[in-house]
């Protein structure tokens, strides 16, 4: 990425995460918004650092900036979500990360998803008719859930991006800064 683009400054993402998050699937991401000029806040469940994964042997660890009970979500522009099935299932399961994404989402706000951090959705209940990708050993869950699971690179469906896994995160990252440089337009000509 260009360190000189700044086409999304003052954008402000929320990235949603807790502990087993895939370490690059938040790390690669959130450089890609930063250089862009956009804010990046982590979220989680509690303060202090949260342990990032390298598949299934433990990675490197990133610091929260803020608990989602300190989180509101209309002091943001957009949610990445990484993956990491023990993070997924962990957040998927949180009344206060389903409440921020359905808020996030009636406001028809971006929210990029990759691997299986598609489970936040389905269990907020906003999968229903979406056309989205994940990783594939989640594809029943989503389909379960009335949304149609597509095996692609990259997914974009409204204001959501999915993507299935690491390998994806350049092409995931593309998508990403150009669906949330196109909510900054809409929302600065609003």
């Amino acid at each position: 990425m260009d360190p000189t683009n700044e086409s999304l400054k003052g954008l402000r993402v929320a990235i949603l995460a807790t502990d087993g998050f895939e370490l690059a699937e938040l790390v690669e991401p959130r450089k890609a918004l930063d250089e862009a000029g956009a804010k990046t806040s982590v979220i989680a469940p509690k303060g202090g650092a949260i342990q990032g994964m390298n598949h299934d042997e433990k990675g490197g660890s990133v610091n929260v900036d803020i608990t989602f009970d300190q989180a509101n979500p209309a002091d943001f522009d957009a949610v990445l979500l990484p993956g990491g099935a023990l993070n997924a299932d962990n957040l998927r399961m949180n009344q206060s990360a389903q409440d921020f994404v359905r808020e996030v989402d009636s406001h028809r706000k971006p929210i990029a998803v990759i691997c299986h951090a598609p489970w936040l959705l389905v269990s907020a209940g906003l999968t229903f008719e979406r056309t989205m990708t994940s990783y594939f050993t989640i594809q029943d869950d989503i389909r379960n859930a009335g949304a149609i699971w597509v095996d692609q690179e990259v997914v974009q469906d409204r204001n959501w991006v999915s993507s299935r896994k690491p390998d994806d995160i350049p092409a995931f990252n593309r998508k990403i800064l150009a669906v949330f440089g196109e909510a900054k337009a809409r929302a600065k000509g609003a």
